[in-house]
């Protein structure tokens, strides 16, 4: 006889991470091709003396430099082993069984309907809008006296779009301050709009908004997974509670210590992505693509039922891109020779006559 295993679990997807070929440029995960600050490096190497001890399980010395970092309580921060931990630890003290409703916008983050899932929740899937953006008036009207949760991933993976303060603003004014609303703003540091939305001022006096972001990203950290919540107080004691006990390493904590510490060095990097984020849109618009205006570190091709075929082409030709399903195509902003070659390929007559014609 073999275990009992809920049955339920048949139907959820694990994770598929982007691709990696040997030789290949991976443009396929929104990884930053630069490393660690130079100081986080160092830390790193400095806590890799003491693995044989246990981290601290509350995360105390890196909690206190992110609420001096971000103007809040010590109180009001939370960490976790990436952002995506927290977002199942959010379904987890939200929701307690499949009649509780977890919110989101799809096409969103591939994890929020396999945490959903795991977390004995029932997803609520709301279209995007033609141009690729988040429905905001469509995900107010969605909300019932089930939905327990909403995820707001913004800028949006995988399409990189966003939806400024005000819209961001008048969404929060009309759900009811009893559903938990995360903001997902793992992508940040590479938002330029004009009306960029701060969530961690937004949710200041808003107890049911939570606000995500990420050391993985413009950090450079993204293979030591850490990432923080911020909010309510409530909220933050809950999450301490499902954490999983030592799962953000020593290493990890280190890191993000000292690249907060080293901050002023991230915008030179951010900006300079930015620009190749640019150049690779315009070019592929100036081609045929219509591809979306984007403030995260990556563009996204609606490519439909063409997508997996544009995929494989893109590692044919030595580059791995993201396909989603009859969605779209994810690529990642790496440097600008590897965003040469994707765009070599992208724009190539044959290419453009197979998937454009």
């Amino acid at each position: 006889m073999t275990a009992q295993i809920r049955p339920d679990l048949e139907s959820i997807p694990a994770y598929t991470p982007g691709r990696s070929n040997p030789g290949a440029v991976k443009l396929a995960s929104n990884e930053t091709t630069v490393g660690p600050l130079p100081a986080a490096a160092k830390a790193i190497a400095e806590a890799a003396e003491l693995a044989n001890r246990y981290p601290d399980n509350q995360v105390t010395e890196l909690r206190t430099a992110l609420a001096e970092f971000l103007g809040v309580g010590f109180e009001n921060v939370a960490v976790g082993c990436g952002s995506v931990a927290l977002c199942q630890e959010l379904v987890q003290i939200t929701c307690s069984s499949p009649s509780d409703e977890v919110l989101y916008a799809w096409r969103s983050f591939e994890a929020y309907p396999i945490v959903t899932k795991v977390g004995n929740a029932t997803a609520v899937q709301v279209p995007l809008t033609a141009g690729q953006v988040h429905d905001l008036d469509a995900l107010a009207a969605a909300v019932t006296e089930r939905t327990k949760l909403i995820f707001v991933c913004n800028p949006n993976n995988p399409t990189g779009t966003a939806v400024g303060r005000t819209e961001l603003v008048r969404f929060l004014d009309a759900v009811p301050s009893h559903v938990l609303v995360v903001l997902d703003e793992a992508y940040y540091e590479y938002v330029r709009l004009a009306d960029r939305p701060d969530g961690v001022e937004i949710g200041r006096t808003r107890p049911n908004v939570v606000v995500l972001r990420t050391f993985s990203k413009a950090y450079g950290l993204a293979g030591l997974r850490v990432g923080y919540a911020v909010g309510d107080p409530a909220v933050i004691t809950a999450l301490l509670k499902v954490h999983i006990p030592f799962s953000v390493s020593r290493l990890a904590q280190a890191a993000a210590i000292a690249s907060l510490e080293s901050r002023h060095e991230l915008l030179h990097r951010t900006d300079v992505l930015v620009v190749e984020r640019e150049r690779v849109r315009d070019a592929l618009v100036a081609a045929g693509y219509p591809v979306p205006p984007s403030e995260a570190n990556f563009v996204w091709l609606p490519l439909g039922a063409r997508s997996a075929e544009f995929g494989e082409a893109s590692a044919a030709a030595g580059v791995l891109v993201r396909p989603y399903g009859t969605d779209g195509v994810r690529v990642t902003i790496g440097d600008p020779h590897e965003n040469d070659l994707f765009l070599s390929f992208a724009s190539a007559p044959e290419v453009l006559a197979r998937f454009l014609g």
